[in-house]
């Protein structure tokens, strides 16, 4: 399964109970009502234990969490830096 489709099957499960009409990769998370800052804590553990990846406070801004774009990019960049990391330490 490609990332976006993770981020839309967690979404949809466990915050809109299987409900994903309306729900498009750019729709923001905030405005729509679909997440609420209990909903962000939810959201962050779970990219944190699936992702492997370890956010910082400065990233917990809606520019990286408010739509299924926003998180696959912030994703991909997140986990290329780890990546690159792990390399480096490894030399």
């Amino acid at each position: 399964m490609q990332l976006r489709q993770q981020l839309r099957q967690f979404i949809v499960d466990n915050f809109l109970y299987g409900r994903a009409s309306g729900l498009a990769d750019d729709t923001s998370f905030l405005d729509a009502g679909i997440i609420d800052s209990t909903g962000v804590l939810e959201l962050i553990s779970h990219l944190e234990q699936t992702y492997s990846v370890h956010m910082e406070d400065h990233e917990l801004v809606p520019d990286n969490l408010d739509s299924i774009n926003k998180l696959a990019a912030f994703l991909k960049r997140k986990t290329k830096q780890r990546d690159a990391g792990a390399i480096h330490n490894a030399s």
